[in-house]
């Protein structure tokens, strides 16, 4: 892919504006290069000059001084690059309004980023310990309360996986709590008409809902239903919202790797619009 993004450019030049003009698209591609030089040598000055993170690697004090000047004069030049092309430019057009609108504005917080970039390292950071840790440690592990849900949501979707995701919900509230099932209509005039869909399609999963809610009240469990239209992930996130839900348990779909990819993953969409817990059922 990364090839590809290389290689387009050039064969879109070859195509429309013919063999000559990659020499023009191979000076511009260098120019791009070398306004990014400046944002990747100084972090990597101030990473190498680091000695909490280097310790004995770290760089001396010769060769700071050799790569800050290096990095001085990549800057200085960059600069005046930029400021020779954008003269050029406000005399070349005549719609000079657009440098001053988008290009100024762009060059100046470039510039504004990268003194940040250089800034940023110097200032010293208070009451915050470094760590040399990729991640945080243990702690102790004290006497806690048993969380328990009230009301818990379970999204059903007819796949065959439903026994197992309504027994894991179950095992989590037992009869204390209160169950709404919740299927989302995902038919094109679901999506198109919304609550006002009243399609066979509807009514056949409407039906199963309540043959599912009877057989939990059979058993001694309260139980309810909602039904969404259109988009399972954010029908499934309005409901859980509006219902006061304190446990959402779902099913994950069964495939992965590209499938993933083509189809998508309700589980990964609802878990990123809810602020309660999530239990994956497989």
């Amino acid at each position: 892919m990364t090839r590809l993004l290389a290689i387009i450019p050039a064969i879109f030049t070859i195509l429309y504006f013919g063999p000559d003009a990659l020499g023009s698209l191979l000076i511009l591609s260098q120019v791009v290069l070398s306004l990014q030089l400046a944002f990747a040598v100084i972090p990597l000055i101030h990473f190498t000059s680091d000695k909490k993170y280097m310790k004995e690697f770290a760089i001396k004090n010769w060769i700071k001084i050799l790569a800050w000047t290096s990095a001085a004069v990549i800057v200085y030049l960059n600069i005046h690059l930029v400021i020779d092309e954008i003269a050029g430019w406000i005399d070349a057009t005549t719609h000079k309004y657009l440098i001053y609108a988008i290009v100024i504005p762009i060059a100046l917080a470039s510039l504004v980023l990268l003194i940040y970039v250089f800034v940023h390292p110097f200032i010293p950071v208070k009451g915050k310990k470094r760590s040399q840790l990729p991640h945080g440690q243990a702690l102790d592990i004290a006497e806690f309360e048993t969380i328990k849900y009230n009301h818990i949501a379970v999204a059903i979707d007819f796949s065959g996986n439903d026994q197992r995701i309504i027994r894991s919900a179950l095992n989590q509230g037992g009869k204390t709590a209160d169950y709404t099932f919740i299927h989302v209509v995902e038919s094109a005039a679901a999506r198109y008409l919304g609550k006002n869909t009243m399609d066979y399609e509807t009514q056949l999963d409407s039906d199963s809902l309540s043959k599912y809610k009877q057989n939990l009240e059979e058993l001694g469990y309260k139980a309810d239903f909602k039904i969404g239209f259109g988009n399972a992930a954010t029908e499934i996130s309005r409901l859980v919202a509006g219902q006061d839900i304190d446990l959402l348990v779902m099913g994950g779909h069964g495939h992965k790797g590209l499938k993933d990819l083509i189809f998508g993953t309700t589980v990964d969409a609802v878990r990123h619009r809810i602020n309660i817990p999530l239990l994956i059922v497989n």
